[in-house]
């Protein structure tokens, strides 16, 4: 909501990347200091701060992906760049800090020290590469006319009108459901099912470089192929992905290449949903400018955000609802009943929500090249001679 009513001179999105990143990387490093607390001090702490960690992150993460529906509304382009920051951020969070977190921690000093310095580096880093994207991005123009001021009724009223942003909403979710239980009882299944936890770093830097590689591979695919049939794809790999991790599991567990290559097939189609997702969401941003006459790319991408947050938590919940049904007890053997639990969370579970995913995008998604092509013509025609409309960026960058 305060990013699309945001009208300054730098545009509606510059103003927050530079907020939400210098508060952001303040907060983080704050995170991983420590002030010698204990006890409810130290709880008090670490709740306040890991809260304020991801509202400040949120103020940084919409505007940033509101950009994308601005950059180009040729579709072969905005499927190049969109699948662009993917890249990046799954070599960041699977390949870096899943990989070798640990190993770049203790080489920093191991412990708290080596997590605080790396928090540093990261916070630098973080700043750095935003402040590139804030001298470089092209600046929106002006609004002539005094925008109507978005509240949470409108907002409510946009998502209520604008169908196909409910129908993404659908399928989105329910793809980051499948991915988060897989990412959450990971750690479980290769501990206790397979009986080898260091194989889950090997599972997680051949699954990280197969997303990126689905990512990559996305804009050609859709080219050859077409948007529909890439999500297709998106859906059914993880289903034989995970059919085989989890015969793997009863046949031969403790096979690492085996396991690497279920979970490749895995990641490969994770990678083509991220790359469509981002696709999908953009162009719900130009439908809603074609149906209800605004551009609100703040709202749409404030729900991507929220699918992840939402998704996660819930996972989170009914993973520890589950195991803690089924007799888990930490750090010892489990009964056959708590390692079937794991099966079924890590394999059964996440493989059923992406095949209905699919089915939600089949039945209700209608945003094909065809229809876009002319949401495209009638939003640019429109912008003619109408100052008072909003407009897309101006292609001049900063000084």
């Amino acid at each position: 909501m305060l990013v699309d009513n945001t009208n300054s001179k730098y545009g509606k999105f510059i103003p927050w990347l530079v907020v939400g990143t210098l508060v952001n990387a303040v907060i983080f490093v704050i995170l991983f200091t420590d002030f010698h607390l204990t006890g409810v001090k130290l709880a008090i702490f670490a709740t306040v701060a890991y809260v304020l960690w991801g509202m400040t992150y949120t103020i940084m993460d919409i505007p940033y992906w509101s950009t994308i529906p601005n950059l180009t509304s040729n579709p072969e382009e905005r499927e190049k760049i969109s699948v662009l920051p993917r890249i990046f951020a799954s070599m960041g969070q699977s390949l870096i800090i899943a990989g070798f977190g640990v190993q770049i921690i203790n080489g920093l000093g191991g412990g708290q020290v080596g997590y605080h310095n790396f928090a540093l580096i990261i916070a630098a880093t973080f700043i750095f590469t935003i402040g590139v994207t804030v001298f470089n991005l092209p600046v929106q123009k002006a609004v002539t006319k005094k925008a109507e001021k978005l509240n949470f009724k409108k907002i409510l009223n946009i998502i209520k009108e604008n169908d196909q942003l409910r129908v993404t909403i659908g399928f989105v979710l329910l793809y980051n459901v499948g991915i988060q239980f897989i990412m959450g009882v990971a750690t479980y299944y290769f501990t206790y099912v397979s009986g080898n936890f260091s194989m889950l770093s090997s599972f997680m830097i051949a699954a990280s470089v197969a997303e990126i590689v689905g990512l990559l591979i996305f804009p050609k695919l859709t080219k050859v192929l077409s948007r529909k049939k890439a999500f297709k794809i998106a859906c059914v790999l993880p289903f034989f992905g995970l059919t085989m991790l989890l015969a793997v599991g009863f046949i031969a567990p403790q096979n690492v290449l085996l396991t690497a290559i279920a979970g490749i097939i895995v990641k490969t189609g994770t990678g083509l949903e991220l790359g469509c997702a981002t696709v999908f969401l953009s162009d719900v941003v130009d439908y809603g400018e074609y149906k209800l006459g605004t551009r609100n790319e703040g709202v749409i991408f404030s729900l991507q955000t929220l699918i992840v947050k939402f998704t996660s938590a819930l996972t989170a919940l009914s993973i520890g609802f589950a195991l803690d049904l089924t007799g888990y007890v930490p750090n010892t053997a489990q009964s056959l009943m708590t390692q079937n639990s794991i099966r079924l969370l890590m394999c059964v579970v996440p493989a059923v929500c992406m095949l209905i995913a699919y089915f939600v995008y089949k039945k209700g998604y209608r945003l094909d090249d065809a229809f876009m092509a002319k949401i495209v013509a009638t939003n640019e025609n429109g912008h003619e001679g109408q100052p008072d409309r909003e407009v897309v960026m101006d292609l001049t960058p900063t000084d």
